[in-house]
């Protein structure tokens, strides 16, 4: 364990990644929006539900997977379903409701996820591809230990 740092340095950490954090997700909702007319809450379903395939995924499946709850799903999957984007699968249990994309859901998202890279590539142009790697290293560590702690906190 390389041991906490100081109050002072955690507190600039934080607010480093929520500023970073905040400015990227502001610039491509915003960028969703003008180019797409969509959200980013549309964007992940449809990014979730093109990793899933042809099988699709539960509603309580896609909650899991957006980290929000079955009632936010619900209500996004009407409103894509009402677009046309995505569509209900025949299921052998009538209580279980799985999505998948529709073929113009399938172009929609493609086209979307296509800028979506572009994007993040220009907002990440000023790091060279070793920092890149670094920082995710660095990240991928913080979330490691971000987990053990409140592991062992709900644990403990």
């Amino acid at each position: 364990m390389g041991g906490a740092p100081d109050g002072k340095r955690s507190l600039r950490l934080w607010l480093r990644l929520l500023t970073c954090t905040t400015t990227i997700e502001q610039t491509i909702s915003q960028r969703l929006r003008d180019e797409f007319g969509s959200t980013l809450p549309r964007f992940d379903m449809l990014s979730a539900l093109d990793r899933a395939g042809e099988a699709g995924l539960t509603m309580g499946e896609a909650a899991g997977m957006l980290m929000v709850s079955n009632g936010n799903v619900t209500g996004l999957a009407a409103r894509l379903k009402a677009d046309g984007l995505i569509e209900a699968m025949a299921g052998t249990d009538r209580r279980v409701q799985r999505l998948r994309l529709t073929p113009p859901g399938q172009s929609r998202f493609t086209a979307m996820a296509r800028a979506h890279e572009r994007w993040l590539e220009a907002l990440f142009a000023d790091l060279t591809a070793a920092e890149a790697d670094d920082l995710t290293r660095l990240l991928e560590r913080a979330k490691r230990s971000l987990h053990a702690t409140t592991h062992e906190e709900l644990n403990g």
